[in-house]
């Protein structure tokens, strides 16, 4: 069997919206990661980028179940000695809206630089509205 190696000029991408207001976050980032993968496509090879486009809008309204908005918590850590610093999901939700929809969709690509440059094909916005109207991106549902 020979590995499939598609060329990008021959590659067709593109544009889907993913309305996340009252929808689960981790179903939304789910999706969205799965089509920027390219993985709902026939001709998916995991090495490669031949995935489409994702505009995520009303990522700030997205459900979270339970005790979550208060038991989750996101950490990262600064580089210094004790540097670790964590806050849980309502403290980023209200400093960044779009930050923990970003931070789900990021956690599903794959690591290292295939998933660095799959993440930039994500477009998360708070908000209903986005600059990508020219692109004429098909809605989604999840």
């Amino acid at each position: 069997m020979e590995t499939i190696f598609v060329k990008p000029a021959k590659l067709e991408r593109k544009w889907f919206v993913i309305d996340a207001q009252d929808k689960a976050l981790g179903r939304v980032a789910a999706k969205a990661a799965s089509i920027v993968r390219g993985k709902e496509k026939p001709i998916f090879a995991p090495h490669q980028e031949m995935g489409d486009f994702v505009v995520i809008v009303n990522a700030g309204k997205a459900a979270l179940t339970g005790r979550k908005p208060v038991q989750k918590l996101y950490r990262h850590h600064t580089g210094y000695v004790g540097g670790l610093k964590e806050e849980n999901y309502e403290r980023l939700a209200a400093r960044h809206p779009a930050a923990p929809m970003e931070l789900a969709v990021k956690g599903m690509l794959p690591k290292g630089p295939l998933g660095r440059k799959l993440a930039k094909n994500v477009k998360v916005y708070a908000g209903a509205k986005h600059p990508h109207e020219a692109q004429n991106p098909t809605p989604i549902g999840v």
